[in-house]
């Protein structure tokens, strides 16, 4: 099942990452500025509910495994999901990003409704289509090849959103940011559902299970717990997303309200996502050479130490702070394809090793510690901000304000990226091991019958 996909497989499976990273990168970068200073939570009512929500949806994931796991249609398993969300998706996330006019209670309630809804209906169109990279092909360097194209869509869309999406709130609010914020996301998502259906179009499923398998959800999570490799990528996921959210998070107060510009968060933004896009595309040609574990390793550990240098540069010079963030995104860009890929890995370790395929269970149970930090990551910011006291109602921030903001961005996402590179050194697929599998699988499948 070497077989090479072509262009248009890989370039039109990587569309749907940059359909559903229009959301995921505004969860990222702007949902703290969005629900403190523009919907009206206070910072401890955005710390609740994006930490219970955020951990509450993240249990969906491994259902969302299990269900298209069984799932079966002339499509395939996984690809019918892209269709059947598509729409959903798109209608729910204009309507997470649209400010009622409600009385307080009841904008709380709305924002924990819409947001745990598009919280679900993500996870719903996500957990398939990140299995789909396990069975589109089995040839790990053709895996990763494909998450290197997933990748560079996604992380274009965090370019478009961390670039222009507060420029775009600014000219279609007209002096509305609510209204701004509305009409910005609802452009971006009504793009997402005709790339959804583009993703889903050109995409073909290769491996299947062995047909004499028998499925038993407490078998699959049993197989998972004693697969090692995934245990090490689910805490290294989680201290990922942890740290990428807390870092996303702080970076709009981080201008707005220590250097003085909310503008330059578009410039910095613009140069440090140019330089991740160069990263990813270095990706595969680092993986051929030095495996993925290494590749990702040394990422974690050169991100962690420029997020800490940062604490040591005043945000007033500018040109000095987005030369370190070109630095930082150019070596974090060469991880992103190398996490989606290591999915796969970890979910052909698990069959190498029991002989049982569960392509959706083990990678939705990674994507799962995804939105654990995710939700970590998100309450961690916004918990911080309390703790320093940040006020977002006040013209003139405190100094013990603003160094929390200087450390959130600096100290405490630097030293979960590192602990991220801990979790690799204990990681135990290296690339001769990751080529040995691929082959023995690829010999096992010869009688397998659909």
């Amino acid at each position: 099942m070497t077989e090479k996909l072509s262009f248009r497989e890989k370039f039109g499976y990587g569309l749907g990452d940059l359909a559903a990273n229009f959301v995921f990168q505004a969860l990222m970068a702007l949902q703290v500025h969005f629900y403190i200073e523009t919907y009206g939570l206070t910072p401890a009512q955005a710390s609740r509910m994006f930490l219970v929500v955020g951990l509450g949806s993240a249990l969906f994931n491994p259902i969302m495994g299990v269900i298209a796991d069984r799932t079966s249609t002339r499509w395939g398993r996984f690809r019918p999901w892209l269709l059947w969300t598509s729409f959903p998706f798109g209608i729910i996330g204009i309507l997470t990003f649209t400010t009622p006019h409600f009385s307080p209670y009841g904008k709380l309630v709305y924002a924990w409704c819409t947001y745990l809804l598009l919280r679900l209906i993500y996870a719903a169109n996500n957990v398939p289509y990140a299995a789909l990279t396990g069975v589109m092909t089995d040839d790990p360097d053709e895996r990763n090849a494909i998450t290197s194209y997933r990748q560079f869509f996604a992380n274009s869309a965090g370019f478009i959103v961390g670039a222009l999406a507060i420029p775009m709130v600014k000219f279609l609010g007209g002096g509305d940011i609510a209204k701004g914020y509305q009409l910005t996301m609802g452009s971006f998502l009504a793009l997402s559902v005709v790339l959804f259906l583009i993703a889903f179009a050109v995409s073909k499923e290769r491996i299947v299970p062995d047909a004499h398998q028998v499925t038993s959800v407490r078998r699959d999570l049993s197989d998972l717990v004693r697969n090692r490799p995934w245990v090490m990528l689910f805490l290294a996921t989680v201290l990922y997303f942890t740290a990428l959210l807390i870092r996303g998070n702080i970076m709009l107060p981080y201008f707005e309200k220590l250097a003085g510009n909310i503008y330059l968060f578009s410039w910095f933004n613009g140069f440090g996502l140019a330089a991740l896009l160069v990263g990813v595309t270095r990706s595969t040609a680092l993986v051929k050479k030095m495996g993925k574990r290494s590749v990702f390793f040394l990422s974690m550990l050169i991100t962690g130490i420029c997020c800490i240098a940062l604490y040591f540069i005043s945000p007033t010079a500018t040109v000095l702070v987005i030369a370190l963030e070109v630095l930082r995104q150019f070596a974090f860009g060469c991880s992103g394809p190398v996490l989606w890929s290591m999915m796969a890995d970890v979910a052909d370790y698990g069959e190498w090793k029991t002989g049982r395929r569960a392509t959706a269970t083990v990678i939705s149970a990674v994507v799962f510690a995804l939105w654990v930090g995710v939700a970590l990551g998100g309450a961690t910011a916004s918990w911080l901000l309390e703790l320093y006291g940040f006020d977002s109602k006040a013209p003139f921030q405190s100094a013990h304000a603003l160094e929390g903001i200087r450390m959130i961005a600096s100290v405490y996402a630097g030293v979960t990226f590192l602990a991220v590179a801990a979790c690799l050194l204990l990681y135990p697929i290296s690339r001769e091991l990751n080529q040995k599998i691929a082959n023995e699988l690829a010999e096992r499948r010869k009688g397998f019958t659909p």
